[in-house]
Parts: structure tokens; C-alpha cells; sequence
């Protein structure tokens, strides 16, 4: 079940939604998950140059678990498959993002993520690079230890 579930949302991803190959009908039901030119931070998605690279990652955090600051180097997209998602960026810009939801990650600008509400969260990660290139840059130098009630 969860090999159909993880094809059938890579499968989505690949579709244009100004031109799919499948209309809902009494067979199909299609859901618009997201279209947008802009990062949540407002920023506009940029694909590399060069032989495109596509890779799907499965990224579970574990109950008050976090990624670490890091950044993306490419445009990246995360659908919640579980759990409530806090990122937050070095300015302290948060987004929040429940499971059903999805979330155009930010480009060149470190962030770290967090599982809220004391449970663990599994995203479904799109990453659109290029061959051979770098996914994920950690930032370790800016990984403090957490203020008290955040």
C-alpha cells in the first residue's frame, strides 16, 4: 500500500496542472495539491542548469525531533504525510504545515524543521536538481541548544 501511495504522489507531482493526462471522472478523482511560481518565503522557484535530476526522498522526524539548520540548493517540494511541521528561518519566519499539506521549500536560505504536538512527522520530499548535485548543505555552526518553552 504504501509503494501505490508513494508512486501515486510522484506520478501527481510529474502532472501539470494546466495539462494533465487525467480529468476527474467516476473513476479518477484528482486533487490539485499545490501550483506556484514562489517559495513559501515568497522567493520565485529557479531549476538549475544543467541534465536535470529528480530524486524522491522519505524524510521522518521523530516526535519533537529536528532536521538541523540547513538549506536546499535546488527547489525542493514536501507533502506532510503524517504529523504538524514547524520551519523556521534565521529571521524567525515560521511556517506551519499539517499532514495533507504541502510546502515549496525554500532555495539557498538555511532553516530548520520541526515536529510539533509531541508527535513524529514523515514528509515525501521532491527535490528538482541537477546530476551529481547537492540536495541538502547542513549548517552545524548555527545549531543552538533550544530556548526554554519553544
Amino acid at each position: 500500500m504504501k509503494r501505490i501511495l508513494i508512486a501515486a504522489t510522484v506520478f501527481a507531482f510529474s502532472l501539470p496542472f494546466s495539462a494533465r493526462a487525467l480529468d476527474n471522472s467516476a473513476m479518477v478523482k484528482v486533487t490539485p495539491l499545490q501550483k506556484t511560481s514562489n517559495s513559501w518565503d515568497g522567493k520565485a522557484v529557479v531549476y538549475p542548469a544543467g541534465q536535470a535530476e529528480v530524486t524522491t526522498l522519505m524524510v521522518e522526524l521523530a516526535a519533537g525531533g529536528e532536521t538541523g539548520w540547513h538549506e536546499h540548493p535546488v527547489p525542493s517540494f514536501a507533502y506532510v504525510l503524517e504529523g504538524t511541521l514547524e520551519v523556521r528561518r534565521q529571521t524567525g519566519e515560521t511556517k506551519i504545515v499539517h499532514t495533507g499539506e504541502m510546502l515549496a521549500e525554500v532555495v539557498n536560505t538555511p532553516h530548520n524543521g520541526r515536529a510539533l504536538d509531541g508527535k513524529p512527522v514523515k514528509l515525501l520530499v521532491l527535490y528538482t536538481g541537477s546530476a551529481g548535485g547537492k540536495l541538502s548543505v547542513p549548517h552545524p555552526e548555527m545549531n543552538v541548544a533550544p530556548v526554554a518553552g519553544q
